[in-house]
């Protein structure tokens, strides 16, 4: 009784945890991809990169991400930040930009 609650326990947990397929389809970067002037933009180009985000990147940083669609100016000044913050960040990034180049073609 004990290992069945457990794992009715941890079934609950994944169960809750894991976004929806809407959602994960909708997410803010994929939101910024196709609302981006880049021709390239389609909507299974942006659900693909939005797949990888979810899995690269935390929901703070694919918000952040996906205001760079906007304005790309703001991924240099992260880019070019000394704060170990954004130092990190743009190498998440860059890693989260070659899973996209290997996944999304």
């Amino acid at each position: 009784m004990k290992l069945f609650m457990t794992i009715a326990l941890c079934a609950g947990s994944l169960v809750a945890l894991a976004p929806a397929p809407a959602e994960a389809a909708s997410g803010t970067i994929n939101r910024a991809c196709r609302a981006s002037d880049r021709p390239a933009a389609s909507r299974e180009l942006c659900s693909c990169i939005q797949r990888v985000a979810n899995k690269s990147l935390s929901r703070t940083e694919r918000r952040k991400v996906a205001k760079w669609f906007a304005d790309p100016h703001q991924a240099q000044q992260i880019r070019m930040s000394d704060r170990s913050s954004d130092e990190q960040l743009w190498l998440r990034y860059k890693a989260f930009g070659q899973k996209v180049h290997a996944t999304c073609r």
